[in-house]
């Protein structure tokens, strides 16, 4: 189960950060996605992210503005990037 603290401005600027790290951590920079695109992974990495947590640890994880959110966040948008680096080759 995951729940939230954030409304749909907090999701949008919340994804774009997770997105967008989750890029340069796996090493998209040199093709951008560009900002849209950075949303879309970032929010969908966000709930995968929460999902991942929740099998691994048997807790739901409440998404907020905090570290811990931040993290899984962007290890639920990285997951999301390698599994599309896979569909497209």
């Amino acid at each position: 189960m995951i729940e939230s603290n954030l409304g749909i401005l907090s999701w949008i600027v919340f994804g774009a950060l997770a997105g967008w790290v989750a890029s340069l951590l796996v090493g998209d920079y040199k093709d951008p996605q560009g900002c849209l695109a950075n949303i879309i992974i970032g929010i969908v990495g966000a709930f995968l992210g929460g999902f991942i947590y929740t099998a691994a640890t048997g807790r739901p994880v409440v998404v907020a503005w905090d570290l811990g959110s931040f993290v899984v966040a962007v290890i639920g948008a990285i997951v999301l990037l390698a599994v599309l680096r896979l569909i497209r080759r």
